[in-house]
């Protein structure tokens, strides 16, 4: 077993295998089981190319034999940093094969959030393409591998320069290779982090084959299913609810979209039959827009709307002018996915996310003593079950914080109960802001303000924006250094500063408010709520 991974209790994990959750097989062999059916069937398809069944799992074969010549082998960390395209497929598909862990990059993750990821993961390899949307990655890569003596290989798709190409490990004889336990680690997954950075999430070949096959069979998705990877594949709500990797275990047909944007998706849902996609509620109300003046048909689609709060009203408005079914869903890569059904009364399908996909998770909503709250009353979300993590990877203080004695996970969510069992969610504990489909840490944001040179104290909150979910307003007091030059920050100054600190272009901020002090709670904590009253008599320099 990985080392800082931490294992169900013996007695869960027997009830859950007699119970048919977990079937002891690898996603690797999954993906064989679903390849055996039908191997000249179309798998994928991204920007520029197709791929069947068998052309995939047989580059996965050969890319799996080359990792395993350079040295790369069962439970070896390697980040995976590709955009959706088929090679992210064929690259985690080669690793699940001989039982390497992907690490689980997104697209818009730079040199900060890259170097604590090879760092707290312990990575041996990163793979990531020659350049992407502008950045070259093979300059990411130099640094990380200078800062992270542990990561012994670079391996790019593209034109590689001093790294191995990633086409070369796809050129290597397949051969003969290692069977894989399935109770083992298949993947780390990232949080939406509320502390500074994000904490890695395990996922066990076991319980995430059961997280993708729980999630299909709400949605319905069968062979016969077209998935559309709108957002960023690493995600879990792309990767597996069912998503791409899900529609590659059942047989059906993963579409990569180069970026969510109408004019490319649009034509794509045509193109190949879409059936279902899962969009962030500001994409879908985008789509929505768009949709009166490019007509698409959507008949076939259902859309899962998640990662942020999505009104009746927005629903209602985009099942209406997409001509698609709507599933509210909630999500969290911890585990617990609740899930509105097609089935439901509009009361429900629009004004909850739904109930477990499982029989076996088990809520508790709880007040801040950790007492069940009467039915129907608000507190924070706890849950276990058969995809919900015990722990997360080598992390023992922060689990000690973030799980019960007995094994509950906090989600820092709060949330109530219908009297049919529907879960409502209220709110959140955690200072996290929702931004363009992201999750960014207000803290995160908070400590790389804090190193510019002219401020002295600043606070960080999400102010509701109709095209952005949230935008990432920063509010600074200046130190006395800056009295000398006028207007000495800007927008674009601190937006240069955190781009020059190596931070994702999503955590930048969208506003920058100057305040002589931070408003404070009786206990001395930043009071955001103030703070958000502010917002409204702003001036935004």
């Amino acid at each position: 077993m990985l080392d800082g991974f931490v294992p169900w209790p013996t007695d869960f994990a027997d009830r859950y295998r007699r119970a048919g959750h977990w079937r002891g097989r690898s996603l690797r062999q999954l993906l064989d089981d679903s390849a055996g059916h039908h191997p000249h069937k179309t798998a994928a398809v991204d920007a520029t190319s197709r791929v069947s069944y068998q052309e995939l799992l047989g580059e996965a074969d050969r890319i799996a034999a080359g990792l395993l010549d350079l040295g790369v082998g069962g439970r070896d960390r390697v980040v995976v940093h590709l955009p959706n395209r088929i090679s992210f497929l064929s690259t985690v598909v080669a690793l699940f094969t001989i039982g390497a862990i992907p690490v689980l990059a997104l697209p818009g993750h730079r040199r900060d959030e890259i170097l604590h990821l090879a760092r707290s993961s312990g990575a041996v390899a990163y793979v990531g393409p020659d350049r992407f949307q502008g950045f070259d990655h093979r300059a990411l890569a130099r640094e990380v591998r200078r800062d992270v003596p542990g990561l012994r290989h670079v391996v790019i798709a593209g034109e590689a320069g001093e790294f191995t190409p990633l086409s070369e490990l796809a050129r290597t004889r397949a051969r003969e290779l290692p069977p894989v336990d399935a109770s083992e680690v298949a993947l780390l997954l990232l949080s939406g982090g509320t502390t500074g950075v994000p904490k890695l999430i395990p996922r066990t070949h076991d319980d995430y084959a059961y997280n993708i096959s729980a999630c299909a069979r709400v949605v319905e998705f069968d062979d016969s299913g077209v998935y559309l990877a709108a957002n960023p594949v690493p995600h879990n709500a792309a990767l597996g609810c069912p998503g791409a990797l899900g529609a590659l275990l059942l047989g059906g047909k993963a579409v990569l979209a180069a970026n969510p944007s109408p004019d490319q998706v649009f034509p794509l849902i045509e193109q190949e039959g879409v059936t279902l996609t899962t969009l962030v509620p500001a994409l879908a109300l985008l789509w929505a827009e768009a949709a009166r003046s490019t007509p698409v048909d959507m008949s076939r689609m259902t859309i899962q709307v998640g990662s942020s709060k999505f009104g009746p009203a927005a629903a209602e408005r985009v099942s209406s002018s997409l001509g698609c079914r709507i599933m509210n869903v909630y999500g969290i890569g911890e585990g617990l996915i609740t899930h509105t059904r097609l089935d439901d009364p509009p009361e429900v399908l629009f004004g909850t996310e739904g109930k477990p996909v499982s029989p076996d998770d088990e809520i508790r909503i709880v007040d801040a003593e950790d007492n069940d709250v009467v039915p129907g009353d608000t507190g924070e979300l706890l849950t276990r079950g058969p995809y919900t993590i015990r722990g997360y990877f080598a992390a023992p203080e922060h689990n000690r914080r973030a799980f019960t004695d007995d094994g509950f996970y906090r989600t820092g969510d709060l949330a109530r109960m219908t009297e049919k069992g529907d879960i409502v969610v209220e709110g959140r504990l955690k200072d996290i802001i929702h931004h363009m489909g992201e999750k960014v840490s207000a803290e995160e944001v908070e400590g790389h303000l804090l190193t510019h040179p002219l401020v002295l104290d600043t606070a960080v909150v999400g102010i509701p924006d109709d095209d952005l979910d949230e935008r990432v307003c920063v509010f600074v007091v200046l130190g006395s250094d800056a009295d000398a030059t006028a207007k000495p920050v800007s927008l674009r100054t601190i937006r240069e500063h955190m781009r020059d600190r190596g931070l994702a272009s999503y955590k930048l901020p969208d506003e920058v408010i100057v305040v002589p002090g931070l408003p404070r709670t009786p206990v001395g904590k930043i009071d955001k709520n103030a703070l958000k009253a502010v917002h409204r008599e702003r001036q935004v320099i």
